[in-house]
């Protein structure tokens, strides 16, 4: 008897006893909490990865697989291999499946502007294949796919339009013709710009305007994707703020944290950093390699309890100002799943090895995200 009621007792402990805390019930209702992911998670090779993935985050966005040269290294020849992997990986693990990029200048398809002698297509033929290749890939995912980044990075931050090859052939119109060739090919889908620097004013500028003329159009945009690549140095918090609330303001639109990490290192820039010689020459020549190293990867991997300590209080600074916006932030997504796969080891500088996520080498949670798990 005493058995049964000890056995009766515990299961009764356990029902009552509070559920789980991840990062994903702890946000939910207040923004889409995602992560990107790599080849190795989708395949299955990351298992750790993606255990702390579908533990912690609602919804997934691919790191590459979907960007043209990717999935079509020759135009209008598409391999699909990796890019269905990756939307069956999200549905089969209940994640928000999310498309990153349409178009892009940058792993673009070689051949996506240009004809056999290498010189720009016309106007015409670039509208036809840009319509081609968009209503190609959004049509395939149809239905399967919530959102799409449709066009990325195409202002500057003096608030120019980069002269890519987009702009070259068609000015500024290859961005409504995008968003239009997007909405035919899934009118549900959400469709997003997405672009990075968006803390500065000029650039901040021609966006609102873009989007307001894409309005004027009738052309849909659902959101505006602030690409989240921050440093200890940079953006004034401030500042990233009232421009997160301008998008709202004078657009209507939400704002989505596309691409969140942040540097634990010292900024990098490509100007004079050691006694007036540039990036490259100082990695270049033996005598101030090391200087400069020592100025730009001063950790080398192992990061100083102070550092660390300042790196927790800046993100969860962010976190609570995102918190304090939730009413204009669609979604947050981290751009990795954890620190080993950011982008940011070894760029600029080869062998640096960073921590800009949320994640750890280790697959742990970092110590600020302890205040909002147990609050």
């Amino acid at each position: 008897m005493k058995r049964f009621l000890l056995i009766v007792s515990v299961l009764l402990a356990a029902s009552c006893a509070p559920a789980e805390q991840t990062l994903k019930t702890v946000f939910e209702g207040k923004f889409i909490l995602g992560a990107a992911v790599n080849q190795a998670q989708i395949l299955g090779t990351d298992s750790r990865g993606d255990s702390v993935l579908v533990r912690h985050f609602s919804a997934i966005e691919p790191e590459n697989c979907l960007k043209s040269a990717e999935i079509m290294p020759v135009f209008g020849q598409y391999d699909w291999t990796l890019a269905d992997r990756y939307v069956d990986f999200g549905e089969k693990n209940g994640l928000a499946v999310y498309g990153h990029c349409l178009i892009w200048h940058s792993q673009c398809t070689p051949d996506f502007c240009y004809d056999k002698d290498g010189k720009l297509i016309s106007p015409e033929l670039l509208k036809e294949r840009m319509k081609q290749h968009i209503t190609t890939v959004v049509t395939r995912y149809k239905g399967r796919i919530k959102g799409w980044d449709v066009v990325n990075e195409a202002i500057l931050e003096d608030g120019s339009y980069r002269q890519s090859p987009f702009w070259e052939i068609l000015g500024e119109d290859f961005i409504p013709w995008a968003f239009q060739c997007a909405q035919e090919a899934d009118p549900s889908c959400e469709l997003y710009y997405n672009d990075y620097s968006m803390h500065e004013p000029k650039k901040l500028d021609t966006v609102i305007e873009m989007v307001k003329k894409l309005q004027e159009q009738g052309i849909r945009i659902d959101a505006v994707g602030f690409q989240g690549h921050v440093g200890m140095d940079y953006p004034n918090l401030n500042l990233y703020e009232r421009h997160i609330r301008r998008v709202k303001e004078e657009t209507g639109l939400d704002v989505c944290i596309t691409e969140l990490d942040m540097s634990i290192l010292p900024s990098v820039t490509q100007s004079a950093d050691i006694g007036g010689v540039s990036f490259f020459e100082a990695m270049r020549n033996p005598e101030t390699r090391e200087a400069f190293l020592e100025k730009v990867d001063p950790y080398r991997g192992n990061y100083p309890e102070e550092v660390f300590t300042a790196w927790n209080t800046r993100m969860s600074a962010f976190l609570d100002m995102f918190l304090r916006n939730a009413d204009v932030i669609r979604r947050i997504n981290l751009w990795g799943v954890c620190d080993s796969d950011s982008w940011k080891n070894g760029w600029p500088i080869p062998g640096r090895k960073d921590a800009p996520l949320w994640v750890d080498r280790d697959y742990e949670l970092k110590p600020f995200l302890n205040t909002y798990l147990h609050e």
